[in-house]
């Protein structure tokens, strides 16, 4: 076979190199863009060890005749280099973690959240946007964002095109608070009848019948986010929610089949909820979960669990996780150097094949550049940062070169 040329980015320079059966182009000075026909799976490992020797990345793309092989990279920097994230390219590792702002419009983003977040694209890979509840029993405070009707659907549009605008990939993270609603007016549910905060009812043990309707209310908000516009859904299991408190032995009590005495019955509805998530939205639809793999408490879950839960979490289909930790909020006290929770995304990152995101305490390029380069996560969530800079992507990847 002949070699194919695949030219995505940028102008072609002037340098060009070749040898058996591959061509390599040389862009602005940094990139190297490789197409090899018909190369075995040997020959190319080969040349993406003779290349990482060099300071290059690379990955296959497939186009289901033949198995090309895109390098491309910076030798000096890992944050800019690009991700193959499901069958997208994100241009950088830098992600805008979910953080509330409250600032929905009867549930919905308006004109101000809709700039707020393009302006922060700008230079981002990958923006995750704040939790929406996926019913309305499962609301966890006023101005949250809603993924509950279908009526929601055309107000999103115009936040997925102003950030797809910028080049950047978005999702939707997909929320019920269980124990942790407030302000709804509706009946408490959660896996055990577990009060988290003070003043706050007892909860109502969840029935299969419960169970069932969140997982088809979780797969009706992921089905609505794709129809407006979305790359994907992270389904969030983190921070004392109602997911979360399925995976926490410490608000897991019960004895069936979701017991929280066994991983399995631990993971169990999450699993379920990937499986009809995946059905409703089809294979291109990227599904993440963000997970809370230690509860960092007595009693609670722990951080030689993560690998086998992370692995369970895979094998069930999701495309992207993303670690966080702490059972009732987002902060550890004990947690105070930047990438809070790098011990739990090595862990998580050693178990599984789809790129682990880690968030926490991250607030310079230089950072950000550290942990990539311990490799304990693929990207950077870089949060209160972004929040209080809508330039910080642009200027930390400015900084570092």
């Amino acid at each position: 076979m002949g070699v194919i040329i695949w030219i995505k980015w940028g102008q072609i320079g002037l340098s060009a190199i070749s040898t058996g059966g591959f061509l390599g182009v040389l862009i602005s000075n940094k990139q190297i863009l490789l197409c090899a026909g018909g190369l075995c799976s040997t020959a190319l490992l080969a040349l993406t060890s003779y290349l990482k020797d060099y300071g290059f990345a690379g990955f296959p793309i497939s186009d289901g005749r033949l198995m090309d092989f895109l390098i491309y990279g910076d030798k000096k920097m890992l944050l800019n280099q690009p991700l193959k994230l499901k069958n997208i390219i994100l241009r950088n590792r830098i992600v805008m973690p979910p953080m509330a702002t409250g600032k929905s419009i009867d549930g919905v983003p308006g004109d101000v959240l809709i700039d707020y977040y393009k302006v922060r694209a700008k230079a981002t890979a990958l923006i995750i946007l704040e939790h929406e509840y996926v019913s309305t029993d499962g609301m966890a405070s006023i101005g949250q964002l809603s993924m509950a009707d279908d009526g929601v659907i055309d107000s999103y549009k115009n936040l997925t095109a102003a950030v797809c605008s910028q080049q950047a990939v978005i999702l939707a993270q997909i929320n019920h608070a269980g124990a942790a609603a407030r302000y709804t007016g509706l009946p408490i549910i959660a896996p055990s009848p577990i009060v988290l905060y003070d003043k706050q009812p007892v909860p109502h043990e969840m029935t299969k019948k419960d169970i069932a309707v969140v997982i088809k209310s979780f797969t009706d908000a992921a089905l609505r986010a794709k129809k407006a516009g979305f790359d994907g859904v992270e389904i969030h299991s983190a921070h004392g929610y109602l997911l979360n408190q399925f995976y926490s032995p410490l608000t897991n009590k019960r004895t069936d089949e979701y017991c929280g005495t066994a991983l399995e019955g631990r993971t169990r509805i999450h699993t379920e909820i990937i499986h009809e998530v995946r059905k409703a939205t089809g294979e291109d639809f990227i599904i993440a979960l963000r997970f809370g793999a230690c509860d960092y408490m007595e009693g609670g879950s722990k951080v030689d669990e993560v690998a086998a839960a992370s692995g369970i979490f895979e094998e069930a289909g999701i495309d992207l996780l993303d670690i966080s930790g702490g059972h009732c909020g987002y902060t550890v006290d004990t947690k105070t150097q930047p990438g809070w929770f790098s011990e739990l995304s090595a862990e998580a990152k050693k178990a599984v094949k789809v790129p682990v995101i880690l968030t926490g305490g991250i607030t310079s390029g230089e950072e950000a550049e550290k942990l990539l380069k311990e490799n304990v996560a693929d990207l950077i969530g870089v949060g209160r940062a972004v929040m209080q800079n809508a330039s910080w992507a642009q200027e930390a990847l400015a900084a570092l070169k």
